[in-house]
């Protein structure tokens, strides 16, 4: 018997075929795809289809979850979750609440390749890239657990989307869907180290999500000893590919810079980033680095200030992002490899 195909990793129109060659109306595909985006763990608990029908969906098709192992709040509001998933592989998932709703902080595989310095990840092994199903779990298991809708997406806990690239590609797509989950496009945000050849096939697709580039240095020799990516790609192709990605799309990059003492941080550093913003419809979030045990410190306030002036009477748009959940190391990859650990 051949395996269990994974329904909920399945667009609309894929379903629909396959439904048809089993001999099924086309429309009972948007029924099945409407109770995936609404979180149904069984055919059993699909209502409206037929008891015969749901049994041979049964004998093809399987539904993937993601198990809830720990979860931590923080004083702040902010919830972190390790996620478990059938073959006993974790990930996790950060939520956050706003203003305008609640914003889960998801991951696209379980650990990264990228193996940057500063961040908890690296610490890890890569294990492989998630599948779109895992990923829309992540979304359902939270959203089952505190019984709330989340309103934004952001993959920028573990892995590399781009490094996990048609898995992320359908992910958006499916959970985008106005015939199922119905997350705006606008209302999503991918998070890249910056892989030019990614983000340029990337900037095609014209998706309306909100691209993000962690940058985190304005030199070639400072981004290669943090990020060694920057190795294979360099700063001139990175840059390059984010111009052609905002003429091509007609959308703005938002530019992730990590402030790291010492390192990243001077007013040279902040001039550097202006010039480098030229040309490009951009807006820079200044982040407060995370300790998460590695030798590199958070800048001072001063120094964040200091540097946000300078971009700003340049012509940049900037913001400092707020720090949420620091009591319960928020950082994507600080809980997984505890639980590595242990």
């Amino acid at each position: 018997m051949s395996a269990l195909l994974d329904i909920k990793s399945m667009l609309l129109n894929e379903i629909e075929d396959k439904f048809v060659d089993l001999g099924l109306k086309k429309y009972k595909a948007l029924q099945v795809f409407r109770w995936l985006a609404a979180g149904a763990e069984s055919f059993s608990e699909m209502s409206d289809i037929a008891k015969e029908t749901r049994a041979m969906l049964e004998s093809q098709y399987i539904i993937l979850k993601a198990e809830p192992v720990e979860q931590h709040k923080s004083a702040d509001g902010t919830f972190k979750y390790l996620l478990r998933f059938s073959d006993g592989n974790c990930v996790e998932s950060v939520l956050m609440k706003y203003k305008y709703g609640f914003a889960l902080c998801i991951s696209t595989q379980v650990g990264c390749r990228m193996r940057c310095r500063f961040c908890a990840n690296s610490k890890g092994t890569f294990v492989r890239n998630l599948t779109p199903s895992e990923m829309l779990s992540q979304v359902q298991s939270v959203q089952k657990i505190l019984g709330i809708r989340v309103s934004n997406i952001t993959l920028m806990g573990i892995g590399e989307p781009f490094d996990n690239y048609q898995n992320v590609l359908k992910f958006l797509k499916i959970v985008c869907s106005d015939k199922g989950f119905a997350i705006g496009m606008r209302h999503v945000s991918v998070s890249t180290c910056g892989l030019p050849e990614k983000i340029r096939l990337f900037a095609k697709e014209r998706l309306g999500v909100t691209l993000s580039v962690s940058l985190h240095a304005v030199e070639d020799e400072i981004r290669n000893k943090i990020m060694p990516i920057n190795n294979k790609i360099g700063l001139d192709k990175l840059i390059d590919s984010c111009k052609y990605y905002t003429s091509r799309t007609g959308r703005r990059v938002s530019f992730e810079y990590a402030m790291v003492d010492g390192v990243n941080d001077s007013e040279r550093d902040s001039e550097r980033l202006a010039r480098l913003m030229r040309g490009i419809i951009s807006h820079v979030n200044l982040i407060p680095i995370n300790n998460t045990g590695s030798e590199f410190r958070p800048s001072s306030k001063e120094k964040i200030e200091r540097f946000a002036k300078i971009l700003l009477s340049s012509g940049v748009k900037v913001t400092v992002r707020r720090v949420l959940g620091a009591d319960i190391n928020a950082s994507c990859g600080q809980l997984r490899v505890t639980s590595l650990n242990k």
